[in-house]
């Protein structure tokens, strides 16, 4: 009888509590650092690296045009990390990992 009376709510925040009902709210948050690498790292990194994936230990996997950027990224790891936390608003990615695009 109760289900009759309920309110219709809006559709995100019935999707939003599914997600978190599921447990799934934190992999969506980390997933969004896919779509976040674009700004994160700005027109010249996103020219030559590809996010692919990202674990549920927060680790993000990209892949990269040549060895050299791959060496140079893995320098800036921290940098890097530092710009997706600051766009996230929270740290979701812990690592990344760079792989040879093939």
């Amino acid at each position: 009888m109760n289900e009759r009376k309920r309110r219709p709510v809006p559709i995100s925040e019935a999707v939003g509590s599914f997600l978190k009902r599921q447990g799934l709210q934190k992999r969506l948050e980390q997933a969004g650092a896919i779509d976040d690498w674009p700004k994160a790292v700005g027109d010249r990194i996103s020219a030559v690296t590809r996010p692919l994936s990202v674990t549920p230990d927060g680790t993000l996997f990209v892949a990269v045009l040549t060895h050299a950027w791959m060496t140079e990224l893995s320098l800036l790891e921290p940098e890097l990390l530092k710009a997706l936390s600051a766009i996230q608003g929270r740290r979701t990615i812990r690592k990344i990992r760079f792989q040879l695009n093939r």
